[in-house]
């Protein structure tokens, strides 16, 4: 098992989860935060940090396009830059919260 970013991270971008993760396996993009799913040991401690719930388990029957999610996260932790320190939120991270249909806004 391994965890992943979801949707609910494009736009808002918390990072409270990074400095929580003992193995470094987040990577920061222009408006949202991927884990790569190779370097996961599937601890769970960035969930609870996350105040937006983006963070999910791959097996998460709840959620709908795990195998999607899986595949962006993989794609774009291997191309984006490893963040390790917590940042501030984007400045309108609170507009967006919670918002649906997002994806499209996620910039690469």
């Amino acid at each position: 098992m391994t965890h992943l970013v979801t949707e609910d991270c494009i736009k808002c971008k918390h990072t409270d989860c990074v400095p929580v993760c003992p193995v470094d396996c987040f990577y920061e993009g222009p408006n949202f935060l991927v884990i790569n799913p190779d370097e996961c040991i599937d601890c769970g401690v960035c969930i609870a940090e996350c105040p937006v719930n983006a963070i999910i388990v791959d097996d998460n029957k709840e959620v709908a396009n795990i195998p999607f999610w899986y595949e962006l996260n993989a794609r774009l932790s291997a191309k984006w830059p490893n963040i390790t320190k917590r940042k501030d939120a984007l400045p309108d991270a609170e507009e967006w919260q919670g918002k649906p249909n997002k994806i499209k806004l996620l910039e690469e």
